[in-house]
């Protein structure tokens, strides 16, 4: 295998017929732009790199606070102050010295984010603001880019796959519009630790799929986890015929 991963960390990937040894081949050789080293963020980078993806592009321009540290599980109280994204990245390198690992400090925008998903085979958003996602998911549909994206609050969760085809299928704007950036956030509403974990596993576990050219995916597909009841639902996202970026 390329890049010198160590074959005995992808012997249970090389074991599924899904994946096998091309399937893990094109993990090791790929990209993931990653937005938002969070609670998502971390969980997701966390088996990212524990599998094998070659190159990982975080993105992050916070610094961890104490408040983080119940579900942010990259970062220990020693980090408190420090940036996140330079934190996780040290821990990521420990887990996996074979994951090539680039550090964005900066709020990502306009070329500079234009430039970071070209750069990239899929882009995973774990962010906390509506504006971010928007222009995350502009620049994906701009330049045919994967977006799968996930988000957590109270005992709540969701995630989605866009694209990489917006000619037929919806984009995040599809789900969302500027409107609905007075929803609940985290900060005020809280979020029981471990639901960001779950959502930023099933994350990885897209991703993964996606790279390995693993079928089973359905893009514009909404996936709501409840914790209070432990289950899953599955909406459809219709494409909108007025939307100002994939229509």
């Amino acid at each position: 295998m390329s890049n010198d991963q160590q074959p005995g960390r992808s012997a249970r990937h090389l074991a599924l017929p899904q994946i096998g040894a091309e399937g893990q081949e094109r993990i090791i050789s790929s990209t993931a732009l990653l937005i938002g080293i969070g609670g998502i963020g971390c969980a997701t980078a966390s088996y990212l790199a524990s599998s094998g993806v070659g190159h990982l592009i975080l993105c992050d321009f916070d610094t961890v606070d104490a408040s983080n540290l119940g579900r942010q599980v990259l970062y220990g109280p020693a980090d408190i102050g420090k940036l996140k994204v330079t934190q996780a990245a040290a821990r990521l390198a420990v887990m996996n010295p074979d994951v090539r690992l680039t550090e964005i400090t900066d709020r990502l925008g306009g070329a500079a984010l234009t430039k970071a998903v070209l750069q990239s085979d899929v882009v995973v958003d774990g962010c906390d603001n509506f504006a971010t996602r928007f222009q995350v998911s502009d620049a994906c549909v701009a330049n045919s880019r994967c977006l799968i994206s996930g988000a957590a609050i109270r005992f709540e969760g969701q995630i989605a796959v866009f694209g990489p085809d917006y000619s037929t299928s919806p984009c995040y704007r599809c789900l969302y519009q500027e409107a609905d950036e007075s929803l609940d956030n985290c900060a005020g509403n809280g979020v029981l630790a471990p639901v960001p974990g779950v959502i930023g596993t099933m994350l990885a576990v897209e991703t993964l799929k996606f790279l390995a050219a693993v079928s089973g995916s359905r893009p514009g597909q909404l996936s709501l986890y409840d914790a209070m009841s432990a289950k899953w639902q599955q909406l459809a996202i219709k494409k909108r015929t007025d939307c100002p970026a994939c229509s």
